[in-house]
Order: C-alpha cells, then structure tokens, then sequence
C-alpha cells in the first residue's frame, strides 16, 4: 500500500511538473527544400536527434533516401537534381574554421570534411563521393556540375570515380556561380578582399571576361531571361582604415550590364546607407523575373522590403508594401507575382503573401496561430514550412480552396508530445527610454503558486523570437526548452530587445548599442522588472540566459543587476568586445577601431565585475567559429578569482550552433538543473 501511494505520488508530482526534456526538444526538423526540373520531384533534409538525412515525395509519397544512422554533427545542405531528376546532388559536412578544420562536434577519429555526395534516387541506392567542395549547381546538358572548392571553381561528372577539373584559375575568392540560360558561361562573383568583380567564364572559349571593373564591391550577379544581359548590385570598395559593421548601413546602386560588351548603367541608387542587411540577410537579393522585372531588396523605406523595376530604371514600386519586413519569396510559374513571407499584419508571426511583380498590392496567402516560411512554387501549387506553438517546422503543401495544409513530413516519433507545450502570450513593454520592446511569455497556468521567473534572449542580435517555434534550429532548440521550463514551474519571457529583426530599420540599428554603449541592455532590465510584476512569479527570484549576444546579456545582468537577477547560464557569450575587435577579427564586426575601444570595454561585463555575486554556468563548445572560446575562459577564471559560485560545461570539438543533439540535450539537462538548484529551490 504504501509502495503504490508512493508510486501515485510520484505519477501525480510528473504530471504537475509535465513532461520530460525530450518530449519537448525531440520534433524532428525540416529543411533545404530543392526540386527537380519538372517539379515531380521534392527533396528536402530532416534532423531526427541529430540523424541528418535527405527524404524525397514524389506522387504522393514520401520516403527516405539517405541512411545516416549517427548523431555526429555533419550536416547536410547544397540539394540539387540531375537534369533527368535521376541523381541527387548534396554536401555533407561543414566549412573550415580560421585553421582549416571542419567542425567535428562528434569527435570522430577518422576526422570530418565537407564534400559533395551523389545519389540515384530509386530505392536501395548508396550515395557515393564526387569531391570535397561546396555550392554544387548543374552544367547544362552534361551530367555534370559546377563547384566551390578553396574559393576556385571546379567541375566533375556525375559519376563514381572520375576526376574534376579545375575550370579556371583566378586571383581572390570566386563562387556565387550561374549558368548563363544557355549553358555556354557561367556567372561568378570574384572578392578580392577590398573590392570585387563580376565575371563571366566563356566555357567553349575558355576565357574570362570582366563585367565592368571598378573600385566598388560588386556580388549578386544574376542573368536575364535572355541571357544578353546581366545584373548586379555595387557597393563602396574598402577604404583604409575602414573596418565591418553588421550594424550599420552602405550605399549601394543596381546596374544592368549589356553581356556581350561588359559596358554597364546604373538604374537606381540608394538615397542613403540602405544596404548591406538587405543584401546578407535574404537568400534572393536580387533576381531578374521571367516577366522582365528587376526585384531586390532594400531598407530605404525602413522596412526590409522587395521592390520592382524595369531594366532601364522605370517604374520602381515596392511590391511588399505595409507595416512589417520580408524574408524570402519565390515566384509563380510564370514568373509575374511572387509568394513572400513576413510579419506583415502580424509582428510577432510569419505568413505568406502573394503580389504582382508589376502592380504591388499583397493579398493574404496563409494567417492565423501558425508560422509559414520559405514559401516554394512547384507544378501550381505552394509549399513552405511551417510551424505552430506546439510543433516544430515541418514540410506542407497549402490547399488554396480550403486553406488548409498538408504534412510531406513522415510522422513524428513517439517520443515528442504537443500535449505540454502552452501558448506563448505576446508581451509589449516599455524600457527605461521609451523603447516599445516586444516578448514571448511562457506560463503554465495549470500549476498554481509561485514561481521563479527567467528572461531568455536570444544571439545574433539579427533576430526575432515568435509566437510559436522558430525557423531557425538554434531557435527551434531554445524556444523548445523554453516551453519545456514552463513545464517545469518557471515562468519564461523571451525579450525581443532592440538590435534585432522584425520592428524596422531604426529598432535593428538602435543608437549606442553593443559595443557603442549597451543600450540594449535596457530591454533586458524592462524584461525582469516586468516578470516581478506577474503574481504568478516570485519577485526574488528571477534568472536568465542567452546564447551568443543573449550570452553577453545574461553576463550584463549578473554583473549590473544582482539586486534583479539571481542566476544566469551564459552559453557561448562575448564578454569583452575590446578582446573581440584585437583578436576576432580586425573591428570584431562591429567596426570597433582604437578609439572605440575604452567604450567598448565599459560596454562589456568584465568592465566591473565588483557587484556580480550571483551564481552563473557558462557553456562553450571549443571549436566555436563565433565567439572566441576564450571570451569564456578569461570571466570564468576572473569570476573564480573572486570566489564566484561558478560552473562549466565544456563542448570539445562543438562549434557555436551546436550540431548535435546529444550536445543540445547536454546543456539544457545542466541548464534545468543549475536553475532548480540555485533559483528554484534555493
């Protein structure tokens, strides 16, 4: 009797605090969507606990064709058909870090690499090896493609052991390769480090031709239909002493060159520094449409918006207009509209939106609870992923008619359950200046009393949580355990702090940020101070954590704020940018130069460590390619200095986005318990 009270006991205590980690974190994750030629054919990358491999649907079908039984960490990208859609083209791995190592997360003996597979897609069939190289795309008529190995361009059959040659030697770095439409040249982009050329590679010829040379940085070089003519966008060459600024802003100019010349005209010029994001960010950021209308991105009307222009620079029109950015888009079958996505009338979401490329006027494709992303036109009808608050990005097809969606994803284990997962609330708060800062909440209302409450911020800092799982797998991770924290008696707001995505151009390039002052730091502060207001929380004991810039934050707040927050896991942080604009890289990306640095250094965590009191667990992976491993070596021992209560958990050969999902699941069981032992039951 008393065993089985004990045993309902125990079920009774499951239930109050849910459901494991692993339910939680456990969805598999979709995509890489690539189609054949003909559109019969669809195959895309699924990540079942770290198992990465390539699935294929086909009349109606869905099955597996790669057979990638381990969890180590190389991932898979760069999908591409055979012209025949007999073969499959993938890259297996990662790129190399400043010494030349690929990411081995799995610490596999034999080492790692990043090559290029191939595969017959009947059934049964083994992929074999062509090369190591990455950006695979196909050779017209040949059976054969192009490739990126070492910044050089190189071609090899699609067949088991033949050798690849080399198309062309040149200085500098050449890829963003394209086929001309009749498949005689190819299209590439040559960085030479402070400027860059177009070029086209006359394949018959053998010969190299330059597209305009001058002193900018020219990229993003796409064909027209016809092939007589090429676009692309030019930026300011490099000046002396000019450093990398992801947070800041370029001119940039759009220009149509006449192909078989190399003479160019400019069609549009930027009114201000409105490139650079619009041009990193998207997949497409300029393309040339089948209906012969130019579409590029731009912020200069303070969204990240598509606009639309003639080739001879009439009739510019921003065809994504209203309050909110865009992504992504592809086109319809006839290329004269375009399925976007964005937060468009919903800012804390992602739908998808259909415009003429001529007219510009949005009608609404997808709304609702859900998240749509990536949207794809195959054989008239639109595929994306999507997600929801309680299931991860999978693969669908929209049904028009009844607007409804339609899973080609295999169905999901049994270890992962939606049945936990609440509802994240949408959170609008006010900082210390006036800033209108958004959040996810994360709040079991089942459970009763009180609870410690955790602000979460996410990395980048170009990014934006949502209402629902992310389309990001870092953030599907971390949106994962958020719910699963939820489950487990905290109350969880996710901050949306200045510097990131999805509130305009001003909000991502706030003033004094970062290195240049911390500004945002403030939201992190609104953050917690809102919690203490929740009755649900318990006003003394409020945590965080982040990953990457979230790492900076969650140190910022152990080290500025003790009276607010008690505990803090800071996984992979920066925490002095001086350090990381001397050793990172010149600047540090953030354009840091000598008399930024004494700002840059009382803009960091380590700059007054005399009030961090509370408890802190760093994570790292050693291998990370971000943020210096020894931005968490250096607080660390100077915390330990000061008797801090401070733990590690370290990740050989793991790189910033952890790869695995062993390492995933490794760091959130330390993370869980950490927190119940220095905040939950403390």
């Amino acid at each position: 009797m008393k065993f089985t009270t004990f045993f309902i006991a125990v079920l009774a205590y499951q239930a109050a605090i849910g459901q494991s980690l692993e339910q939680f974190l456990s969805h598999p994750i979709s995509s890489e969507l690539a189609q054949s030629q003909d559109g019969v054919l669809l195959a895309w990358v699924v990540n079942d606990h770290g198992r990465r491999n390539i699935f294929v649907h086909a009349n109606g079908a869905t099955r597996q064709l790669t057979s990638y039984k381990e969890d180590d960490g190389q991932e898979l990208s760069g999908l591409l058909f055979s012209e025949k859609g007999d073969l499959h083209v993938y890259v297996r791995g990662g790129a190399t870090n400043r010494r030349g190592e690929n990411p081995n997360p799995a610490s596999q003996p034999e080492g790692a690499e990043q090559a290029i597979w191939c595969v017959n897609v009947s059934p049964g069939s083994e992929p074999f090896r062509l090369a190591s190289g990455n950006s695979p795309s196909l050779l017209k008529g040949k059976n054969q493609i192009v490739f990126n190995r070492g910044g050089q361009l190189y071609s090899i059959p699609l067949e088991k052991e033949v050798f690849l040659e080399q198309l062309f030697k040149a200085r500098g770095s050449n890829g963003n390769h394209q086929l001309s439409p009749d498949g005689t040249k190819i299209l590439f982009v040559s960085d030479r480090g402070d400027h860059a050329f177009i070029g086209v590679y006359h394949i018959n010829e053998k010969k190299i031709q330059w597209i305009a040379p001058e002193i900018g940085h020219d990229g993003y070089s796409v064909w027209s239909p016809d092939g007589k003519s090429i676009a692309f966008l030019r930026m300011p060459g490099t000046r002396i002493g000019e450093l990398p600024n992801i947070i800041g802003g370029v001119k940039f100019s759009l220009w149509v060159a006449n192909a078989t010349t190399g003479k160019a005209t400019a069609i549009w010029n930027s009114p201000g520094d409105d490139g650079g994001f619009s041009q990193n960010y998207p997949s497409t950021p300029l393309s040339w449409s089948k209906s012969n209308r130019l579409l590029f991105f731009s912020e200069h009307e303070d969204w990240n918006h598509v606009y639309a222009i003639n080739p001879d620079g009439s009739d510019l029109r921003d065809i994504t207009p209203g309050i909110g950015m865009v992504e992504s888009y592809c086109y319809n079958a006839d290329q004269t509209a375009i399925y976007f996505d964005g937060n468009r009338e919903d800012i804390d979401r992602r739908h998808i939106w259909m415009s003429d490329v001529k007219v510009g006027k949005p009608v609404a494709v997808t709304s609702g609870e859900g998240i749509e992303m990536y949207p794809a036109w195959v054989n008239g009808a639109l595929y994306c992923f999507r997600s929801t608050y309680n299931t991860s990005k999978t693969l669908v097809r929209h049904d028009a008619k009844k607007n409804t969606f339609e899973s080609l994803d295999l169905k999901v284990g049994p270890a992962f359950s939606p049945k936990g997962f609440v509802k994240p609330e949408q959170v609008i708060m006010k900082a210390p200046d006036g800033t209108t800062v958004h959040g996810q909440l994360f709040v079991d209302r089942n459970q009763k009393g009180k609870r410690p409450g955790v602000v979460f911020m996410h990395g980048g800092p170009i990014r934006q949580m949502l209402l629902g799982f992310h389309y990001s797998e870092y953030y599907i991770n971390t949106y994962a355990f958020n719910q699963y924290l939820a489950s487990q008696g905290y109350a969880v707001l996710s901050v949306n702090y200045r510097d990131g995505i999805g509130y305009g151009r001003d909000f991502r390039r706030a003033k004094n940020q970062g290195p240049r002052g911390a500004s945002e730091y403030q939201d992190v502060v609104a953050a917690g101070n809102y919690l203490k207001t929740l009755p649900e929380v318990d006003a003394s004991k409020i945590g965080l954590w982040g990953g990457s810039y979230g790492g900076y934050l969650t140190a910022m707040g152990l080290a500025r704020n003790p009276e607010l927050f008690k505990a803090g896991v800071d996984l992979h942080g920066v925490h002095d940018w001086a350090f990381r604009a001397r050793e990172f890289s010149p600047g540090g990306w953030w354009g840091i130069g000598e008399a930024d640095m004494a700002l840059a250094y009382t803009s960091s965590p380590v700059s007054d460590l005399s009030k961090w009191t509370a408890p802190v667990l760093f994570v790292h992976g050693d291998d990370d390619r971000n943020v210096l491993f020894q931005q968490t070596i250096d607080l660390a021992e100077q915390l330990r200095d000061k008797k801090v209560d401070t733990e590690i958990l370290v990740l050989p050969d793991e790189v910033h986005g952890f790869l695995r999902y062993q390492s995933w699941q490794q760091v959130f069981d330390a993370a869980t318990d950490f927190f119940n032992r220095k905040l939950k039951n403390k």
